[in-house]
């Protein structure tokens, strides 16, 4: 049977779930800008498409202005974040809305900055057009959770990445490399990276595994995230593979105050950005708050952590984890392998403070996603 999409609020939900999978399509390349969908409809039929483009612009509204052209006139745009209305680089879209005859806008999420907050949805009122909010809207912030925390909190959020065996170990021994996931949660890994803006990860994985840290999907090189690499004493090795990758993405190493001056000249004359943190902890590595203080500055809205036992432990012990992507094997590493987190009891099954939101199969690993509860 099939069943038709009657009323006023399917047929703005069915929409805007078109609208939010466009939007995530810029996830790990629009930064600072959200990542923002627009559909523009008109007698039913869906005339236009567009989302934020690499870099933030253009926007997804004027995309998908453009892409309908005449059939602007009297349509209804569905857009997953307020149209913005102040002038930056580009003029407003809210103007953008207006101008192209828009009668109608459904919007899911209200813009958190004060440059448009609220200020958007009253330009389009103002100038005749029947303005609705609200629509899906916490699926909507769920994708843009970065950039609202970037407004709010001047931080970007953070995604934990484990691949861990059954009885939750992610190498047979500290300092072994350890495959454990099959082939589809590793591409499954692969398409996570690139949605973040930047990967993190310390030396001491660096040292042991020698990665890139690259995105591998065929056709997906480009989505590349940022590498931030934690190195208190700057002891990558000059031949690490990931500094021949730099014109796949940059890579920021952080690192203790007072480096090596001729290993920073190096390291920056091969294109890498060596960054002494302002900061450090009391073992003399830089301070997780103010690394995530430093990630908002620079417009970084999501960041994953793909990284060793003892980072893994001290994102969160810090409170600085946002949502886990657990991948598990159905094998055992058995009691003296090394477990997920150094000198942290933490079970899948019960994370202290997060919630599942997803769980599903993936080949013969199990893939499960939990957020931090609020």
């Amino acid at each position: 049977m099939v069943t038709l999409v009657t009323t006023t609020k399917d047929i703005d939900s069915h929409f805007m779930e078109g609208a939010l999978a466009l939007a995530r399509r810029g996830l790990g390349n629009v930064w600072p800008n959200p990542a923002v969908g627009c559909v523009i409809v008109n007698d039913g039929h869906i005339v236009g498409r567009g989302w934020t483009s690499p870099g933030g612009r253009p926007h997804a509204e004027t995309q998908a202005i453009k892409r309908a052209g005449s059939s602007t006139k009297g349509a209804t745009a569905y857009v997953t974040l307020e149209p913005c209305a102040h002038t930056g680089k580009t003029p407003p879209c809210a103007d953008a809305l207006v101008n192209a005859g828009i009668k109608r806008v459904v919007i899911a999420a209200t813009d958190p900055d004060p440059r448009t907050a609220g200020k958007g949805m009253q330009k389009l009122k103002d100038a005749g057009i029947d303005v609705s909010h609200g629509v899906l809207e916490n699926d909507a912030k769920y994708i843009n959770a970065g950039f609202f925390n970037l407004i709010n909190k001047q931080k970007p959020i953070f995604s934990l990445k484990v691949a861990a065996s059954s009885d939750g170990c992610i190498a047979s021994a500290p300092g072994v490399e350890t495959n454990i996931t099959g082939a589809i949660a590793r591409n499954c890994g692969h398409m996570l990276r690139a949605s973040h803006d930047a990967v993190l990860f310390g030396i001491g994985t660096l040292l042991t595994d020698d990665p890139e840290y690259t995105c591998r999907l065929p056709g997906m090189e480009k989505q590349t995230p940022v590498r931030a690499l934690l190195d208190s004493q700057l002891r990558i090795s000059l031949n690490a593979k990931i500094l021949s990758t730099l014109d796949r993405n940059e890579l920021w190493i952080f690192c203790g105050p007072n480096p090596d001056v001729n290993k920073v000249s190096t390291l920056e004359d091969m294109g890498a950005l060596v960054i002494a943190a302002d900061k450090v902890d009391n073992d003399g590595r830089p301070d997780l708050e103010w690394l995530a203080k430093y990630f908002g500055k620079k417009g970084i809205t999501r960041v994953l952590v793909e990284a060793g036992a003892t980072l893994n432990a001290a994102f969160m012990k810090a409170g600085l984890i946002d949502r886990i992507h657990w991948f598990e094997a159905p094998i055992k590493l058995g009691e003296n392998s090394l477990k997920a987190f150094t000198h942290m009891d933490v079970a899948k099954e019960n994370i202290l403070g997060f919630q599942v939101l997803d769980k599903r199969t993936l080949g013969i690993d199990t893939y499960m996603v939990y957020e931090k509860r609020t």
